[in-house]
């Protein structure tokens, strides 16, 4: 029977010693007296909460056939302890790509309940797809915090409407708006540089960390977190939620990392495949009958390819295991620091080994700069081969080819976003509770999904969701507690029902059956052709029962309609019909912005994508003259940059692959206050940048293409250039020696976007 949970009030709360945010005023039960000696002091009793630590790790972007303890070729001893001395799920799912799945994961219940249909940044203005989790919908920090738990959140975020992701906020739907009482990590988008990460700690932007990696950093802090908090109170449990960056590119480690791996992957893919396999069916995986699938399509026989393009594809996967060993090793220093302080067997551990299936951004001959402009594979392809050297380095923003990607979703067909089948949405799941777990090393096949660790953790750990939280009266959970299966390998499943959909492509699991669509880009969405899997009997889908048992498909049918009504999931949307949401800067033809501001997060930027633009900088150029940046925006992997150098104004516009072309001012700033001017006029692929200063022109130049990928991993800057350098020219910060009043931003009208 599944597990139902109910709401307790306030009152029962406090009674069961939770220290709830807006827990009422107890009466006062001491005397007050005319002075202190006559007088009987009291204070509040203060909330204990008697449960275990909580920690939940995520990685990003790793398949099921990726990691050691799962069959994969990829070294994980840190994880593979973990898994030896808990539990392994070898039926957990994912909604196939990264910030539903979060939501589904921090909230227990479906990511379009909570309005997360897709991304913040592709957000639309109906209940499921507008970004904004429902503060009725209470995260798992909230909750936990409700009941006694200190609460930290570290790593990838990608849950924050963009209008918020401001200097000024608001700030509440930012972590620390949503239940964590600390946060660090990068707040606004997907991913972030693994040298150079965009950092923000609770609503601060951090200093760039010269080079440490971002997996050491998130480490640093998460043991920092944990031995404060047990220093002040250490019978206070806490809930650390780690995100790494990693396996999502871009795919960047120490070479002593990736050369670990020199020649393990010269067999290719395909033989990658067969190993896995075996492995798999070994340690019990899958069934003993498992077979492969056949390629995905596009991709090419390993020894078909000619000798470059092994070498090459060989490097990428190489970098790949390694960045994946090294995250291993920093999860396993914050499990090991827990054991050091005698906590590891008072915590319970949940690891979900990726939070959708791998990767199928890195096309079929992977990418160096993964932000670049859009080249023919056959370009991609030559220029890979030459910069081979480069990859995994700060140099690079590689992403592995979807050979690889598929290679370690061994032994499921598809990839990441393809949210009707097991390749995009099966993850391994792996639980470590010494308290609890008797079975060390045992196996788990019960249907389960992400949105089922909250009640099970809140089943496990004693703890209960109250009748309201912060004000807002909380709504049930979605998910199913999966504590029934931890003493019981063989009992019945009790997530019985599952819907899944991103962009379009769209399944239905119920009952042991899935049917499902993988829907085209473009196409009628009434074209879609549907699929039918008995998944208990055939559960790497390679038997199309749909034209056998159409009454079958008909009933799933019904059954995903009925879900998408109750859920939110129309309309539905596939990228054809551009869309971004509302941020703090969208529509404005005009933006003032000063200098000592915060950085603002590159995905909600007012210079994305290809538009024209003027910005007017108000300086002051002393008399011995002045150098440095006055706007960057971007990095190394592209952008663009408006500094003064050797008493000349430049502006550097680096569209990535696609080279950097600088303009420079064809004679000296004077000194004294000025606006100095760049504006971008497009013309089709490329435009034209003109200089000047106080209105008279001081050169131009015809850019042959712009940057169109709205991502470039680093914000907008006054003053300085941040992280990586967008141009050679000069070495970060370059802070501005003069004085920089303000810039002034002019931004095309609607109406000219529109056009």
């Amino acid at each position: 029977m599944k597990k139902r949970y109910l709401f307790v009030t306030g009152a029962l709360l406090t009674a069961l010693g939770a220290a709830a945010q807006h827990t009422p005023v107890q009466p006062y039960k001491g005397s007050e007296g005319k002075t202190l000696a006559d007088t009987r002091q009291w204070w509040p009793e203060r909330a204990k909460a008697a449960g275990p630590n909580v920690v939940w790790i995520l990685l990003d972007d790793v398949g099921f056939g990726a990691i050691s303890s799962f069959g994969g070729l990829i070294q994980t001893p840190e994880l593979d302890r973990l898994a030896q001395n808990g539990l392994r799920y070898t039926n957990f799912h994912t909604t196939s790509i990264c910030a539903p799945t979060r939501a589904a994961l921090l909230t227990g219940r479906n990511h379009h309940s909570v309005h997360m249909g897709l991304f913040p940044e592709n957000a639309v203005g109906t209940p499921g797809y507008d970004a904004q989790i429902p503060f009725e919908q209470g995260t798992v920090a909230e909750i936990l915090k409700e009941n006694g738990y200190n609460t930290f959140a570290l790593g990838k975020w990608h849950l924050t409407p963009l209008a918020d992701l401001t200097p000024a906020g608001p700030f509440n739907r930012w972590p620390t708006g949503r239940g964590f009482e600390h946060f660090y990590g990068f707040p606004s988008r997907g991913s972030t540089d693994q040298w150079h990460p965009e950092l923000w700690e609770d609503t601060r932007r951090e200093k760039d960390q010269q080079g440490r990696h971002l997996n050491q950093l998130l480490a640093d802090k998460a043991i920092h977190y944990i031995g404060a908090q047990k220093s002040a109170n250490p019978d206070k449990p806490f809930f650390l939620y780690l995100a790494t960056g990693a396996g999502h590119a871009p795919h960047q480690v120490a070479k002593e990392w990736s050369d670990r791996y020199k020649g393990k992957f010269d067999g290719g893919w395909d033989k990658y495949r067969e190993e896995v396999l075996a492995n798999q069916i070994r340690l019990g995986i899958v069934p003993k009958n498992t077979v492969l699938p056949p390629r995905n399509p596009g991709i090419k026989a390993w020894d078909s390819l000619p000798a470059d393009e092994k070498k090459l594809f060989a490097r990428f996967m190489e970098v790949y295991a390694g960045f994946l060993s090294y995250t291993d090793y920093e999860v396993g220093r914050v499990v090991r620091y827990l054991e050091e302080i005698g906590q590891l067997d008072n915590t319970l551990i949940f690891v979900s080994v990726g939070d959708n299936g791998a990767s199928k951004e890195g096309t079929f001959v992977g990418v160096v700069n993964n932000y670049g402009t859009d080249l023919s594979e056959e370009e991609r392809l030559r220029r890979n081969i030459a910069d081979i050297d480069l990859i995994g380095t700060e140099y690079a923003k590689a992403n592995y080819p979807l050979g690889w990607a598929a290679a370690t979703n061994t032994p499921f067909r598809q990839w990441k976003q393809d949210a009707n089948t097991e390749g995009g949405t099966r993850n391994p799941l792996i639980v470590h509770y010494p308290a609890r777990i008797r079975e060390k090393g045992g196996i788990r096949k019960q249907y389960s999904h992400v949105n089922d660790l909250l009640p099970t953790t809140l089943e496990l750990v004693g703890a209960q969701i109250p009748a309201s939280i912060n004000g807002y009266p909380q709504q049930p959970l979605e998910g199913t507690s999966l504590a029934y299966s931890i003493d019981n390998a063989s009992a019945k499943d009790r997530h019985t029902l599952q819907y899944y959909e991103i962009l379009g492509t769209r399944s239905v699991y119920k009952d042991g059956w899935k049917a499902g669509t993988l829907h085209v880009k473009g196409q009628d969405f009434t074209q879609d052709k549907w699929e039918l899997h008995h998944i208990e009997e055939d559960f790497n889908e390679l038997h199309d029962l749909a034209a056998a048992q159409p009454q079958k498909l008909a009933e799933l049918r019904g059954v995903f309609e009925a879900e998408a009504a109750k859920r939110h999931i129309y309309p539905l949307k596939d990228g054809t019909i551009p869309t971004f949401g509302p941020t703090a800067y969208k529509d404005r033809q005009t933006l003032t912005l000063y200098p000592g501001g915060s950085t603002i997060v590159d995905i909600a930027n007012p210079l994305a994508g290809k538009k024209a633009f003027r910005i007017a900088a108000d300086v002051e150029i002393p008399s011995h003259g002045a150098e440095g940046v006055l706007l960057s925006r971007g990095g190394r992997a592209g952008g663009l940059s408006f500094f003064v150098k050797d008493k000349a104004l430049y502006f550097a516009y680096n569209v990535g692959d696609g080279g950097t072309f600088v303009v420079r001012a064809d004679q000296p700033l004077a000194p004294g206050r000025q606006s100095v001017q760049a504006e971008l006029v497009p013309d089709g692929k490329g435009g034209t940048l003109s200089l000047s200063a106080n209105g008279k022109p001081l050169g131009s130049r015809v850019l042959p293409r712009l940057y169109g990928n709205l991502y470039l991993h680093e914000g907008l800057n006054l003053g300085f250039d941040d992280l990586t350098p967008v141009t050679d020219a000069y070495v970060v910060p370059f802070a501005f020696t003069g004085t920089l009043h303000k810039v002034t931003i002019d931004l095309p009208s609607p109406e000219q976007k529109g056009k």
